[in-house]
């Protein structure tokens, strides 16, 4: 092994390490705490719609009734796919895609195409900004559409009177109620942005390449696929169907624990204690009711006291994967709807970080420590 005196040794994961800066928002991890711009992200769940934070992160500002009318329709029509794409999606939904995330990846992709989207270093800034809006205004219909086809049915056209979140049940087949939607909206808003995630560092990385935007949302995806990720709703509503009833708690939790496997909606790599998303969608699953919300309540209660025996010298609580499955489930989602409905909202902060890092000129490249077998000395050129 060799080593080079001038690398700066970080953490494993770039834990801790800051790589640029950035004026979106931020996690404040020991704190318990994260927020969009100067607004505490859980307030904006809470009391704003997502196409209000949504102008948030393109303009900086949260809008005004004439600012949010205007963005509204702006957006409408952008969520429509084009034309030349459909049947792309018919080709991608019969390619053996193993569900609307895998396809989404293709998809992007051919939107991004057919969109004939430049490098973002040879574009301006109002380009880069007409880019990221299109992406993330039809990657709900996209991933929709790839539902539906996968299921063999016809996609469902999005409508103009409804906002994003409601257009996303509206468009897999599921009645848009007003609880449903504004509970699956409280998701989408609490779920735009979180610090350097690996999708969001992934499309940054990508930006500073000097790629298209298409480019740096498909890589995106592709981090947000990872169990250890976006893929990780699903497992946690898993779980709770594994245990079923409150009486067997102790015996799956424990078996899990004896083995060493990992709890799918605990323990988070920033925050030491509670997650503020959790609490937020634990207060959504609250209102929406029914008997699996208590059950989450029960293994919630029990699986922190477990794991608190098994490691005393951490504070292991309820992530947000953990109420975010009940919460998508109890409106209606299929649960490989459950990333794609996250990617709905994570494209919104990707783009808002792709335009962000287009403005710098230098490229992310870090460097790694060789830990392979020695190499010869370089041969002197004669």
């Amino acid at each position: 092994m060799t080593s080079d005196a001038s690398l700066i040794q970080v953490p494993p994961g770039l834990k801790g390490v800051s790589v640029t800066d950035t004026a979106i928002g931020d996690v404040r991890g020991e704190e318990g705490f994260y927020h969009y711009r100067q607004y505490s992200a859980v307030e904006l769940a809470r009391h704003r719609s997502f196409e209000d934070v949504w102008f948030l992160f393109v303009e900086g500002h949260l809008p005004s009734p004439d600012e949010r009318k205007a963005f509204v329709g702006e957006v409408a029509p952008l969520r429509a796919v084009p034309t030349a794409v459909e049947p792309a999606l018919v080709a991608i939904a019969a390619g053996g895609a193993q569900g609307p995330l895998d396809g989404l990846r293709s998809a992007l992709s051919v939107v991004a195409a057919a969109h004939k989207m430049r490098p973002v270093l040879d574009i301006d800034a109002a380009e880069r900004r007409a880019d990221a809006l299109a992406l993330a205004a039809v990657t709900p219909t996209l991933a929709a559409a790839l539902y539906r086809l996968q299921q063999g049915r016809d996609p469902i056209e999005p409508r103009a009177d409804l906002g994003t979140a409601a257009n996303l049940l509206w468009m897999i087949g599921v009645e848009p109620t007003r609880d449903a939607a504004r509970a699956l909206e409280q998701y989408l808003v609490a779920t735009i942005d979180h610090g350097f995630n690996a999708s969001t560092f992934t499309a940054r990385v990508i930006a500073s390449t000097g790629a298209d935007v298409g480019a740096c949302v498909v890589g995106a995806v592709g981090a947000l696929s990872g169990p250890l990720h976006g893929g990780a709703p699903s497992r946690a509503l898993d779980l709770l169907d594994e245990i079923g009833t409150a009486e067997r708690i102790d015996e799956v939790i424990g078996a899990k624990l004896a083995a060493n496997e990992r709890i799918m909606g605990f323990g988070h790599a920033v925050y030491q204690g509670l997650d503020p998303r959790s609490t937020l969608l634990h207060e959504v699953a609250v209102r929406q009711g029914g008997p699996r919300v208590a059950l989450a309540e029960q293994v919630e209660r029990r699986t922190i006291e477990l794991l608190a025996e098994r490691h005393p010298e951490r504070n292991l609580q309820a992530n947000v994967e953990f109420y975010a499955g009940v919460v998508m489930d109890a409106c209606g989602m299929p649960s490989t709807m459950f990333t794609p409905a996250f990617a709905t909202s994570r494209i919104v902060g990707w783009g808002a970080h792709i335009v962000e890092q287009a403005a710098d000129t230098h490229i992310l490249r870090p460097s790694a420590r060789y830990t392979g077998p020695e190499a010869p000395a370089p041969v002197p050129s004669p």
